[in-house]
């Protein structure tokens, strides 16, 4: 059996129902996953939630609660003076925690107990935070899941005790996944993953203290005398005293790049293909400075955008390190203030540590530069994705006061920009490693990978349309010294032409016919262009991630979720989790995810409509779907290539079309050589190129030279 076979009603009322024997108990039996937000927390919950759970429990099941502490007046007071939360937190939650009224309560606290120590009963607590007050978090709902990923959702008035199970009359409502109720159970997951988590805006989720945890194994005799017996939990690190994590082992490539940049003079770039640890090989080269520079460290480290900065944050903090967060929305309301009172005492001696991460555009603020300025020795200048400071805009930031430097990035070549990346090797010193997706891959960081290049064809208006820009485009750029003068004009129209050959219509009937055998699989990623796809009867047309996300979820019934720049943070980290997780999301259509650093390991197939002829982005693109994660063996991309015409139809073409059209086909088939390189299955791609460049007429030595020259005509 499974949920669908339980046959539960719509709604259930305690006075009516027998919640227990009508409710609980069946629907349990046939689950492996029991998620409860309750609103009050206490010993008789405790034991009113053990009920019906012996069947899930036999399933090999979990249970995972979300409660709040039951706060007395005195507790509301304390907190309002500044008095620290948590410790108020648990001395509430232990007054929830009574004597056991009769024997069975007894029995089922110690069962509770053991369902604790054992794993399977995981419980958090969850308030609402807001400045230097908390309140109740009040919402009541429940998650039953069973092996074949249905889920049912229910929601009311009930409250986990005895009291609501029986004495009052309160009720709840049901939702199956499994109904028309899809959405609103697909919300409902969405919304506990993001609290027992601890990223639902406005609501602060801890984990269970230890304190209340002890109290309640005091019930089950075995368990009390084994926490008797544990010894107090104490800090082997001082607060501000960096470290490297207990966990984290310097592979030998990472300690090559190390010392390369201590001979450097701690100055330098590490140019690591995506995935294979930029991140924490920065952090334990930041350590190793720390413990040359006699353990004095001021530290910048700057990131294009404020996930970035998160991502970054995570790993920070396993170093020992409590960094300043600056940017617009930073949680850290008052960082500004606290980033000039680290440069003052750093400046003063007062203190010999500290470390702001930023994003770029929060760097470039008067008020950061000012602090930076202020700044000379001892202090390390950390940029990832160090290309985008390459800009010209931003060029002007890099702080020339600062003598230790550090630059990331799996492309640091900027694409037909040499004034750019002379200004950043000028600035960092030269490559103290170069490590490619084929070292990673060859070496067990990222995993191996299948290519399948789709190949999909401009219609008649896309052509002319293409054609047009490039006519224009050949008039509006210029050479010097044999390379090409890109002006501001000739850039906007390569970004509009670039648009035709992201949103070609041939790409969703291609897109369909691959995505047909995948319609039962998970972890599928559709990478959207940032484009539009024009219809016969609709002049503006309709974005083509909205499309793909109508042929998926609509067309052809998968469970779909959007990731772009219009979803919150929040609801990226949920859409995120879900994905991973797999069984409420099989698929993501995306815009810009596998640009913007955003780690989604899970990655195993996917489907690229936007690829790009720019080596920076479609080589990080590659290298964010080749992740390692559980499970995964190999990784699957579908490469949508986008021709101008078949070349079985070359013949029919006139020179100047087929000249026009000539640098299109040229920058696809470098493309579709680059990623079958180093993939699994070369000849499906190699035996292709050979057609498609002798129906083309183009030579090896034409690739080669379009590879060297940047032509963008």
């Amino acid at each position: 059996m499974s949920l669908p076979d339980v046959g539960v009603k719509n709604e259930y009322r305690s006075l009516i129902d027998n919640v227990v024997t009508d409710f609980y108990i069946p629907v349990l039996q046939e689950s492996v996953l029991y998620q409860r937000a309750v609103g009050f927390f206490s010993s008789s919950a405790l034991v009113a939630i053990s009920k019906g759970v012996e069947g899930l429990i036999g399933n090999g099941g979990k249970i995972q609660v979300i409660a709040s502490p039951k706060l007395s007046q005195e507790d509301i007071d304390e907190i309002s003076k500044g008095y620290e939360i948590r410790k108020i937190l648990e001395r509430a939650l232990l007054r929830g925690i009574e004597s056991p009224l009769s024997l069975t309560e007894s029995k089922r606290l110690s069962y509770i107990a053991a369902l604790i120590a054992e794993g399977i009963l995981d419980i958090k607590i969850a308030f609402v935070s807001s400045k230097n007050e908390i309140a109740m978090y009040h919402e009541k709902m429940g998650l039953m899941s069973d092996s074949e990923g249905n889920t049912l959702a229910f929601s009311g008035s009930m409250n986990e005790s005895e009291n609501a199970f029986s004495s009052n009359y309160e009720s709840f409502d049901v939702f199956c996944s499994w109904t028309n109720d899809r959405e609103r159970v697909f919300q409902k997951q969405m919304a506990f993953q993001a609290i027992w988590n601890d990223y639902e805006p406005g609501i602060e989720t801890i984990d269970f203290p230890k304190a209340v945890r002890d109290r309640i194994y005091a019930f089950n005799d075995t368990l009390r005398l084994h926490s008797a017996a544990a010894k107090p939990e104490v800090e082997d690190q001082l607060i501000g005293e960096m470290f490297l994590p207990k966990d984290f082992t310097i592979r030998p490539y990472q300690e090559t790049a190390i010392q390369n940049w201590r001979a450097n003079g701690y100055c330098g770039i590490y140019d690591m293909a995506t995935g294979t640890g930029k991140t924490l090989t920065a952090l334990a080269s930041i350590e190793q400075l720390f413990q040359d520079n006699n353990k004095r460290l001021g530290i910048i480290i700057i990131c294009p955008y404020q996930h970035l900065v998160e991502q970054w944050v995570e790993d920070i903090v396993r170093f020992g390190i409590k960094p300043i967060i600056g940017y617009s929305s930073s949680p850290q309301k008052k960082w500004k203030k606290n980033l000039e009172q680290a440069v003052r005492s750093f400046n003063l001696n007062v203190s010999n540590f500290f470390c702001l991460i930023t994003t770029n555009a929060s760097f470039a603020t008067k008020s950061v530069q000012e602090q930076v300025k202020l700044l000379s020795n001892d202090v390390v200048f950390v940029v990832d994705e160090a290309h985008n400071m390459g800009a010209t805009n931003y060029r002007r930031y890099l702080p020339e006061n600062i003598r230790f430097r550090l630059g990331l990035s799996a492309t640091i070549d900027r694409h037909n920009d040499e004034a750019g990346t002379a200004a950043l090797s000028e600035y960092f010193g030269e490559k103290c490693i170069s490590y490619s997706l084929r070292d990673a891959i060859d070496n067990g960081m990222l995993t191996r990978y299948y290519y399948y290049p789709v190949l999909t064809y401009l219609d008649q208006d896309e052509l002319s349309e293409y054609l047009m820009f490039t006519g224009q485009l050949a008039k509006a750029i210029h050479k010097k010294n044999g390379k090409i003068i890109l002006t501001e004009y000739a850039k906007q129209l390569l970004i509009k032409r670039s648009k035709i050959i992201a949103g070609a219509k041939d790409k969703l009937s291609k897109l369909e016919e691959r995505v047909i055998p995948f319609v039962n699989d998970k972890h599928i990623l559709v990478y959207c262009g940032a484009t539009t796809v024009r219809d016969e009867d609709d002049d503006f047309g309709k974005r083509q991630i909205d499309l793909v996300a109508e042929l998926l979820g609509n067309t052809l019934q998968m469970r779909v979720g959007r990731f772009t720049s219009q979803e919150s943070a929040q609801e990226r980290a949920q859409i995120r989790a879900a994905f991973s997780e797999g069984e409420t999301l099989q698929a993501l259509v995306a815009i810009k995810c596998l640009d913007e650093g955003v780690n989604i390991p899970s990655i195993k197939t996917a489907f690229i409509l936007a690829s790009s002829t720019n080596p920076k982005e479609y080589i990080q693109r590659r290298g964010r779907v080749l992740r390692k994660f559980p499970g995964k063996n190999y990784a699957v991309i579908y490469d949508f290539v986008t021709l101008p015409f078949p070349y079985e139809s070359v013949s029919s073409q006139s020179n100047a079309v087929i000249e026009s059209t000539k640098g299109l086909v040229k920058r696809e088939l470098i493309r579709m050589m680059d990623f079958a390189d180093i993939a699994e299955n070369p000849s499906v791609t190699f035996d292709l190129l050979y057609e498609l460049k002798h129906g083309f007429n183009i030579s090896e030595k034409e690739l080669l030279g379009e590879e060297d020259n940047g032509n963008v005509i």
